[in-house]
């Protein structure tokens, strides 16, 4: 079994900052402590990218001990994009005895926020995580669009993630795969909102672990290119947890804060909420919004970046 970046120490750090409930710290792995820490980490954790906008380096760090500090020691609602949120959390699982490991994930591009083109370059994370024999696809870290659960890596099974939307892994080839062979088919992330809709996909990933020197590459595109759309949206999404009538916790909504808009879905259509004008406005927002606390530092050092409000 690999081994974790983690002490124990550091994962009962971790499991208290997400709130997960004191019965799951010692708990075994299984299916459930693996849903219930999904549940909790989305909760606790946002999806955002402001170490590209908000940092006088406009560099992403994906060293263990610095994402550990950044999210968990510091406490100032600090999340981070893909690769900081997943690698993180990857440790955690493996930590607390799972066999877990990462892989490369090819995502595709928004046209007016609906995925269409091309199936590009690696530029995302999820875990392999086998527990009580069973081989389960898990994405703490897809922004808005984020699976809701681990999901049973099983072609076609279809999964309720919040409100209307439909979940599912598909089996199958993309279209500008050259060789088609059973062993070449991929796993396929799809959506759609509604029963009558149709399919749609997001990305599609592999079974070969991504080992770190391999994320190192993927984050200087994501993190540095000017052909990456990171370095060009500032975005934070906040899920948003509730404990339901039968005493089970569930993600039911989330917040999204895109350049200056902050929009919420509750389960139902998405609505704008508040728009931001200038920088105060958008640091104020991630505050009132998001529970994001920045330094003065990370403040100024949006300024005169392409990213900026005026």
């Amino acid at each position: 079994m690999p081994s974790s970046a983690y002490s124990r120490e550091q994962i009962d750090q971790f499991l208290d900052y997400i709130q997960i409930p004191k019965k799951y710290h010692n708990a075994p792995p299984s299916y459930d402590l693996l849903k219930t820490l999904h549940t909790y980490m989305l909760a606790a954790v946002p999806y955002e990218n402001l170490a590209i906008h908000y940092n006088p380096e406009h560099a992403v760090e994906l060293n263990p001990e610095h994402l550990f500090r950044k999210i968990v020691v510091n406490k100032r609602g600090r999340g981070g994009y893909c690769m900081e949120n997943a690698i993180l959390y990857n440790h955690m699982l493996v930590g607390l005895g799972f066999d877990s490991y990462t892989v490369g994930v090819r995502t595709r591009l928004r046209q007016g926020g609906v995925p269409s083109g091309d199936f590009p370059g690696w530029v995302h994370i999820v875990s392999i995580v086998e527990v009580e024999g069973q081989k389960y696809h898990v994405d703490i870290a897809f922004g808005g669009d984020c699976a809701t659960l681990p999901m049973p890596i099983v072609d076609g099974l279809v999964h309720q993630n919040i409100g209307a939307q439909q979940i599912r892994l598909v089996h199958d080839w993309i279209p500008t795969q050259l060789k088609r062979t059973e062993e070449s088919k991929l796993w396929i992330y799809e959506y759609r909102n509604g029963p009558e809709m149709e399919w749609n996909p997001f990305y599609c990933f592999t079974m070969v672990e991504f080992m770190p020197n391999d994320w190192e590459v993927v984050n200087v595109f994501a993190s540095s290119s000017p052909k990456s759309w990171q370095t060009k949206t500032v975005i934070a999404i906040k899920f948003l947890r509730r404990t339901r009538d039968d005493g089970a916790e569930e993600t039911y909504g989330k917040r999204m804060l895109v350049d200056g808009v902050v929009k919420e879905n509750l389960g139902g259509k998405t609505a704008v909420i508040h728009e931001c004008k200038t920088e105060d406005e958008r640091v104020a927002a991630l505050q009132k919004y998001f529970d994001i606390h920045l330094t003065e530092e990370e403040k100024s050092g949006i300024k005169g970046w392409r990213t900026a409000l005026a």
